[in-house]
């Protein structure tokens, strides 16, 4: 395999379009070469501004309570996403959700499932509990890290 050479001036350019954009990353191949370049996402949000997500048409009504992102996620029963990719809530488009709030999950059950490079991955419920709320809609893109569900 022959040595990759790194053209800098083409990641840079890469990490423009990020901005301009406003994407979390960008990845491009050809032939065997491939090359990833990723922005670090922070999320902001004072205790005044809650952000509240709202429920897809297509997907069962989830209630949602608006909480401050940065609050959610010093939660101690937080459900953070292991990995970036696209959260469901079900199994299968038309079955139901996994769990819904107020709902009572043992430890290990599955909450929802994230879609990454086409490979669905079960995400587990670290502990006993009853879930509270749910953050996220179904079938959008998560990113590492971004809490998920709150479990107390």
């Amino acid at each position: 395999m022959a040595k990759f050479e790194m053209d800098t001036d083409f990641i840079r350019k890469l990490a423009a379009i990020l901005e301009e954009t406003n994407l979390g990353e960008i990845e491009l191949a050809d032939g065997e070469r491939k090359i990833r370049v990723a922005r670090p996402t922070t999320v902001t949000a004072s205790a005044t501004a809650p952000i509240a997500l709202a429920p897809m048409a297509a997907a069962a009504p989830v209630a949602m309570v608006p909480v401050a992102v940065a609050a959610a996620g010093d939660h101690p029963g937080a459900v953070k996403s292991p990995m970036v990719g696209t959260a469901y809530l079900s199994p299968e488009p038309g079955k139901p959700m996994f769990v819904n709030v107020g709902d009572k999950v043992a430890a290990g059950q599955t909450l929802l499932i994230i879609e990454a490079m086409k490979t669905f991955n079960p995400i587990k419920a670290p502990k006993a509990g009853t879930v509270t709320q749910i953050l996220i809609e179904n079938a959008r893109p998560v990113e590492f890290g971004e809490v998920l569900m709150i479990v107390e």
